[in-house]
């Protein structure tokens, strides 16, 4: 099956609304959906998704496309992976007839899929093995230790937990009666290697963690030991092709529909801490991944929402998080705030000791997120404190937000303004202009002729990529100069109607000018063509015009009258022609 046979298949197949609400609140506005852009820091809905048409459209940053462009850009995936996952989601084979719901087929063809696609499969195995394990003989003790944590069945089969046994290679044997290499499954980080070459099992003699991304895909695993042993008390999934840790937040697939509804996700340290939070009740708890917060993760809940509780615990160690986690969160315009436990307290314990009104409680006195950083840094020497500021302060996405914050932290930590806004100003210009995007055409203020050439003969091209033959008949690409230009007509050429798919951002923006919702529609071609041919017409009458006045000037000192005679025959019929 050809790649524009499939793209227009998983388009029928799968809904751009569905897709996006898994990543961001929606909300109806007449014929189309709204949100906060996914793509910016904003809190304004200039997100706006098309359902009819199939695709999205920020008003702030000019971010389009399709639900192929959305997909990858919400995923950090090239075309050809974003095709493989949705072509897989919607039950098609790129590359093959349309597939849905044939075992057999995917059994056969897991061994011709990429890495990737391998690797997903390997880790959907994986997390079956585990729930098997766990409800064996073999998973009596792990039980045990569920039922100690006051954990019910509902909520560990609400996040899919699973037991590790601890022989050496169990899922091994697994995952090679599945077909699969020992030498992949150690590359996707549910196998290891030995010194002297031996494979086995990574994960064993642990309560295990699915970690799934927001398409509800296994994609890595956390394990935790269950009883005193002399070993780390949690071991995480490296990063691989699917996963990387600093961009996914655990049970956030769970718990997405409860922070729309609520308004706020809870964000605590662990894993232990979210499950138990959901099985209290707290389904918009989430939580990091074994490492500090990212922005990448920042990103992820502000697509949900814009209010954040961090239940961090109280040691040093917790308030430095805390710290950190107030700083990403505020610089890209959330609000936030967070939870101070009583001394030795943690989720766990003061949720089964003080219950959860005791717990509500809490949420309700919960220390606003500059105010809990400035009772923090006043504790510190100011030298650190100002530096502290500084640097917060040049990390803030949102201009209109720089103001309040430098009042703020100025007036608490006892600061001159003038201290903190020094090479401010320079530093915000510096960034905003590296960090600018602009669309085809638009890096003059006023565009040259070549630029609206370059502009015009695109603009047919995009709309009817199945007419350069005729943009070519009039030799239009030999007219094209500037390097985007080109690039993008090469884009046309190899792949018409799926071009789009394999341009940069600013060109996408392009083509979404030439062909989305509040483009003209694409009912006149030919009158579109003629117009085009006019213009360009014009042009080569213009240029000859230009080259015969050149040649003339430059003939006129060899004393050739001959030649300057047939110059002037040239420019009065160029003339003529244009006077026509």
């Amino acid at each position: 099956m050809k790649t524009g046979d499939t793209v227009r298949l998983v388009k029928e197949r799968l809904n751009i609304v569905d897709m996006v609400r898994r990543y961001v609140e929606l909300k109806r506005n007449g014929t189309r959906w709204v949100a906060p852009c996914p793509f910016h820091p904003e809190t304004k809905p200039s997100f706006s998704v098309n359902e009819e048409l199939g695709v999205f459209y920020c008003f702030g940053c000019q971010a389009s496309g399709d639900i192929f462009t959305f997909y990858s850009r919400i995923n950090g995936l090239d075309f050809k992976e974003t095709l493989e996952q949705l072509a897989l989601e919607a039950g098609v084979s790129p590359g093959r007839s349309p597939v849905a719901n044939d075992r057999r087929h995917e059994e056969k063809s897991d061994t011709h899929r990429s890495a990737r696609q391998q690797m997903l499969r390997m880790h959907q195995i994986a997390a079956a093995h585990f729930t098997t394990e766990l409800k064996g003989n073999g998973g009596a003790e792990c039980r045990d230790y569920i039922k100690r944590r006051g954990l019910n069945d509902e909520i560990a089969e609400h996040f899919g937990l699973g037991w590790a046994g601890r022989e050496w290679d169990s899922l091994t044997k697994r995952l090679r009666r599945a077909g699969f290499s020992e030498q992949v499954a150690v590359g996707a980080n549910l196998l290891s290697k030995s010194a002297k070459g031996a494979v086995y099992d990574r994960f064993r003699g642990r309560l295990v963690f699915p970690i799934k991304n927001l398409a509800g895909q296994v994609i890595a695993f956390g394990g935790r030991i269950i009883r005193d042993e002399d070993e780390a008390k949690y071991i995480n999934s490296a990063d691989t092709p699917i996963y990387k840790k600093g961009e996914h937040i655990f049970g956030l697939p769970q718990a997405r529909k409860n922070i729309t509804s609520v308004g706020t996700a809870l964000l605590t340290e662990g894993y232990m801490d979210v499950v138990t939070l959901h099985q209290f009740g707290y389904g918009n708890a989430v939580g990091v991944l074994g490492t500090a917060l990212t922005p990448e993760q920042v990103k992820r809940i502000s697509g949900f929402t814009s209010r954040v509780t961090m239940l961090f615990d109280g040691d040093r160690a917790g308030r430095k998080a805390a710290l950190r986690g107030c700083e990403m969160l505020l610089a890209r315009g959330l609000d936030c705030s967070v939870v101070v436990f009583p001394d030795g307290e943690d989720i766990d314990s003061f949720l089964r000791k003080e219950g959860t009104g005791a717990f509500d409680e809490l949420l309700r006195n919960a220390v606003d997120g500059l105010k809990y950083c400035i009772t923090l840094l006043k504790s510190r020497a100011p030298r650190e404190a100002v530096e502290w500021a500084r640097n917060f302060l040049r990390s803030v996405e949102i201009p209109e937000l720089l103001s309040p914050y430098l009042s703020k932290l100025a007036g608490n930590l006892q600061l001159s303004e003038n201290v903190l806004r020094e090479n401010l100003a320079d530093w915000h210009g510096q960034n905003q202009s590296k960090h600018r995007t602009l669309p085809p055409n638009t890096h003059e203020k006023k565009p040259s002729r070549q630029n609206m050439r370059d502009r015009q003969i695109l603009m047919f091209a995009v709309r009817y990529p199945a007419r350069l033959h005729d943009l070519r008949a009039m030799g239009a690409d030999m007219l094209l100069q500037s390097a985007i230009a080109k690039k993008t007509w090469k884009n046309l050429a190899e792949w018409g109607e799926d071009a789009h798919h394999h341009l940069e951002d600013a060109e996408k923006n392009f083509w979404l000018l030439c062909r989305g919702p509040h483009a003209p529609p694409r009912d006149n071609g030919d009158r579109e063509l003629e117009l085009l041919r006019n213009q360009l017409d014009a042009y080569y009458d213009c240029a000859q015009k230009s080259s015969v006045f050149v040649a003339l000037s430059s003939n006129t000192s060899t004393g050739d009258f001959d030649s300057d005679l047939d110059y002037l025959r040239a420019l009065q019929k160029t003339l003529e022609k244009k006077h026509e």
